[in-house]
C-alpha cells in the first residue's frame, strides 16, 4: 500500500520545506537588494499569488490526482496513448531537474556545512582547523559534500512518514526559530534601520520596471520549485480529503514568509557591515556576488561583532544547513519514488544506490569545478526546469481538462463547486499561467 503523510501539518512542513532553499534565503535577499528593495519586495509578493500560488495548486492537484511518482502520475492525465507517451516524456524531463541541481546543491550545501564546522572550530579556538574549513579548496569541497549527501539519505531512506515528515517538521519550525533570533540581534545593531528601511519601503516609480518584473516573476516562480516536481511527488502523498488550495495556500504564505524574514535578515546585516567597513559593492556601485556575499562579506560582518558574533555566525549557518537539507530531500525523493514504485525495490536499496551515483556525479562536479559547476547550474534551473513548468501547465490546463481539473479541487471539500473564485481559476492556468511561464523561459534563454 502507498504511504502517505500522517498529518497536514507534515505535509505542510515538508512541502514548505522543499520549497523553502538556498533560492529563499541567498537567492531572494541578493535579488531585492539588487533590484530596488521594496519595490522588488512588492513586485514579488504579487506575481506569487498571480504566477506561482495557481501552479503549486495545480501541480499538486496532478499528483494527489495519479498517487503515483510524477512519471506515472502525468501519464494517467492522458486519455489516449499518444498523449500518455507525451505525458510521460513531461514526467522524465521533469525528474532530471531535481537530480541535476541536487548534484550542484550539494556541493554548495557542503560549503555551508564547512561554514558550521569553521564557526565551531572557531569558537574553540582551533585556528588551523577553521583555516582550512574556510578556505575553498578541493578536498574540503569534497568531504562537505559527501557528509552532506549522507544527511540527506539517512532522512530520505526512513520513508515519508519516519524520514521525510518527521524531520521536516522537526527543521522548519527550528528554522523560523533562528531566523527569529538572528533579526532581533541584527537590529540591534548601528545601520539596522537604514537597511530595513531600503527593504520595506518601496520606490514606486521602480516597481514597473521590466528587469525589475523579470526579476521578480523567475524568483516567484523558482521559489515554490515550480516545475521541480518535488510538489508534484508530495501531492501524490496527500489524501483524498485534505483541502488543496487551503494546503497550498499555506504552503505559498510559508515559503513566502521565509524569502520575507531572509530579507528582514540579510539586508539589515549588508548595511550593518557597511557601517562596520565591510565592502558590499563593487566600484560600479552593483552588488557584489551573491556567493561574495554569503561565503566572505557576512562572516567578515560576525567577526566585527566580537564573541556574539561568533555565535550569531554559527546560528546563521546552521539556518542555512536547515534550509538546504529540507530541500534536498524532497530532491531525492523525486528518483526514489519512481525506483522503488517501477522496479518494486526497497526503499533504503534505492535511496542509498541514487544516492551514491548522484554523490559520484558531483564529485566529478568538484573535480572539473570551473567548466562544470556553471554549467549544471544553467542547465538545470534556467532551462529545463521552465520548460517543466511549461509542460506541467499545458498537461493539467489543457489535456487533462479545466473540468478534471476542477472535479479534483471539489474532491474532499465539496464547497468549492460553489465558489465562483474556484471556477474560474482553471481557466487561468489554461490561458494566463502558460503565457507568464513562457516570459520566464525567454528571460533565461
Amino acid at each position: 500500500m502507498r504511504e502517505h503523510f500522517g498529518s497536514r501539518f507534515g505535509f505542510i512542513m515538508a512541502a514548505a520545506g522543499a520549497a523553502v532553499g538556498l533560492g529563499n534565503i541567498w537567492g531572494f535577499p541578493t535579488q531585492a537588494a539588487s533590484n530596488g528593495g521594496g519595490a522588488f519586495l512588492l513586485a514579488y509578493l504579487l506575481l506569487v499569488m498571480l504566477l506561482g500560488f495557481p501552479m503549486l495548486v495545480m501541480e499538486v492537484a496532478i499528483g494527489r490526482y495519479g498517487q503515483a511518482n510524477p512519471v506515472d502520475s502525468v501519464r494517467k492525465l492522458g486519455r489516449t496513448s499518444l498523449q500518455k507517451t507525451l505525458a510521460g516524456a513531461v514526467g522524465y524531463v521533469g525528474m532530471l531537474v531535481p537530480s541535476l541541481v541536487l548534484t550542484f546543491y550539494a556541493i554548495v550545501a557542503g560549503w555551508l556545512l564547512a561554514f558550521l564546522a569553521a564557526a565551531l572550530t572557531r569558537i574553540l579556538g582551533w585556528d588551523t582547523a577553521t583555516e582550512w574549513l574556510q578556505a575553498f579548496g578541493l578536498g574540503r569541497n569534497i568531504v562537505g559534500t559527501l557528509i552532506f549527501y549522507l544527511l540527506t539519505i539517512l532522512v530520505v531512506q526512513a520513508g515519508v512518514r519516519n524520514g521525510i515528515e518527521r524531520w521536516s517538521a522537526r527543521l522548519m519550525p527550528a528554522l523560523f526559530v533562528l531566523f527569529l533570533v538572528l533579526f532581533f540581534y541584527i537590529l540591534t545593531q548601528e545601520g539596522a534601520m537604514a537597511g530595513l528601511k531600503h527593504y520595506l519601503v518601496p520606490d514606486f516609480s521602480k516597481v514597473l520596471e521590466p528587469k525589475l518584473l523579470v526579476s521578480a516573476m523567475g524568483q516567484a516562480f523558482f521559489s515554490l520549485t515550480i516545475g521541480g516536481c518535488s510538489m508534484l511527488m508530495y501531492g501524490s502523498y496527500l489524501s483524498k480529503q485534505e483541502n488543496i488550495p487551503r494546503t497550498a495556500l499555506q504552503i505559498t504564505l510559508l515559503d513566502t514568509g521565509v524569502a520575507f524574514l531572509a530579507g528582514l535578515v540579510i539586508l539589515p546585516a549588508m548595511f550593518v557591515a557597511m557601517k562596520n567597513g565591510v565592502t558590499i559593492f563593487a566600484d560600479d556601485g552593483s552588488l557584489l556576488d551573491s556567493d561574495t556575499l554569503v561565503f566572505t562579506v557576512l562572516p567578515a560582518l560576525f567577526e566585527t561583532m566580537g564573541p556574539t558574533g561568533l555565535v550569531m555566525s554559527l546560528v546563521f549557518f546552521m539556518l542555512m544547513g536547515i534550509a538546504a537539507l529540507t530541500s534536498s530531500i524532497s530532491m531525492l525523493e523525486v528518483p526514489v519514488s519512481y525506483s522503488t514504485e517501477r522496479f518494486k525495490a526497497s526503499r533504503p536499496l534505492m535511496t542509498w544506490l541514487l544516492g551514491s551515483g548522484l554523490a559520484v556525479l558531483s564529485v566529478i562536479i568538484c573535480l572539473n569545478f570551473g567548466s562544470l559547476f556553471g554549467f549544471v547550474i544553467r542547465l538545470s534551473t534556467q532551462q529545463i526546469q521552465p520548460l517543466v513548468g511549461l509542460g506541467f501547465v499545458l498537461l493539467g490546463g489543457w489535456m487533462w481538462g479545466r473540468a478534471k481539473l476542477f472535479e479534483e479541487l471539489v474532491q474532499g471539500t465539496p464547497e468549492l463547486s460553489s465558489s465562483l473564485f474556484w471556477r474560474i481559476w482553471p481557466t487561468y492556468v489554461r490561458l494566463v499561467c502558460p503565457l507568464l511561464v513562457i516570459l520566464v523561459i525567454a528571460s533565461n534563454w
